[in-house]
């Protein structure tokens, strides 16, 4: 099946003569939740608006379910829903309003279960009456949500979707996001929270500088640039590791307290024993000891620092 979303060559410079992006190349399969990392000003915001139209590309191609964005755009959007950053609703209206006038801007025909259903889901159903600017922010995010998938696209884009919300929220969120990819729906996210990137996405891409430099299954990116961290709580504090801790990738906390060793838990030796012993040989003594894996922004910042 071919994917979804297939982005070809693509590249952006602005009049100003910033290149915003720079021959990005990436296909995306149906039904899968995908994280675009990169810090601020990566090109993460202008690559998934034009592939949702609302910036023209320089150079390169675009499709989307097969129709290619400029020749066939009205086909093209009308698979997409997107939420912005930036919050974009009428605040006079009412949550129902808005949500069945965005269905109607796609020429999708009335239809109040669909709409109650959604915003049931989305937990405003109480506040459909409401007006926009009695809600709160987070409420206000929900309605965005609502907008973005009133006429049943395949594809959501949400570009920084828990921005400034709070935990609670951001939670219920993520349950929507899987139910929607439950349903087919594929879900593209940007985001700051390395967490929520590690928790929801099938796929990982990392964008730096305007060039796409790591597309990866989420479980295979931990599990190839992932490390494991063995850390000691020592009996004695340290000034500094000792020259004979040379073989080993080890770091000493500030205080001196705990000293930290870093492996690879595929490797075929992880060096573990071999440091206990040198350790005990030496009488360094721990009283504690603690083992973890490298998280997701971990890996991130590795990567952005060897792309430095």
């Amino acid at each position: 099946m071919p994917p979804i979303i297939s982005v070809s060559a693509v590249a952006k410079t602005y009049k100003t003569g910033f290149i915003a992006l720079q021959a990005v190349d990436l296909a995306i399969d149906k039904g899968r939740i995908f994280a675009l990392l990169g810090p601020n000003g990566a090109g993460k915001t202008t690559l998934i608006s034009i592939i949702c139209g609302t910036v023209t590309m320089t150079s390169g191609q675009v499709r989307v379910g097969g129709h290619d964005i400029v020749q066939d755009y009205r086909a093209a959007r009308a698979m997409i829903g997107l939420v912005p950053q930036e919050m974009a609703l009428d605040i006079f209206a009412t949550v129902w309003d808005t949500t069945c006038f965005s269905r109607g801007l796609f020429g999708k025909p009335r239809n109040a279960a669909f709409v109650e259903r959604l915003l049931r889901d989305l937990s405003l159903w109480e506040k459909r009456d409401s007006r926009v600017i009695e809600l709160s922010g987070g409420m206000k995010r929900r309605v965005m949500i609502a907008k973005a998938l009133a006429h049943e696209p395949e594809i959501l884009f949400l570009d920084e979707p828990t921005a400034g919300v709070d935990v609670a929220l951001r939670r219920d969120m993520w349950g929507l996001v899987r139910r929607l990819r439950d349903t087919g729906v594929t879900v593209i996210l940007t985001t700051h929270y390395i967490e929520e990137a590690e928790e929801l996405a099938d796929e990982v891409g990392v964008i730096d500088r305007g060039r796409l430099i790591l597309v990866e299954k989420t479980a295979t990116l931990m599990q190839k640039l992932g490390k494991r961290r063995l850390t000691l709580t020592l009996q004695q504090p340290m000034e500094t590791i000792p020259p004979e801790l040379t073989d080993w990738d080890l770091t000493l906390t500030d205080d001196g307290q705990h000293l930290v060793y870093s492996f690879d838990a595929n490797a075929a030796g992880t060096g573990i024993s071999g440091l206990l012993r040198r350790l005990s040989g030496m009488g360094i003594d721990f009283k504690d000891l603690d083992t973890s894996r490298s998280s997701l922004e971990d890996i991130f910042i590795s990567l952005l620092e060897r792309e430095a």
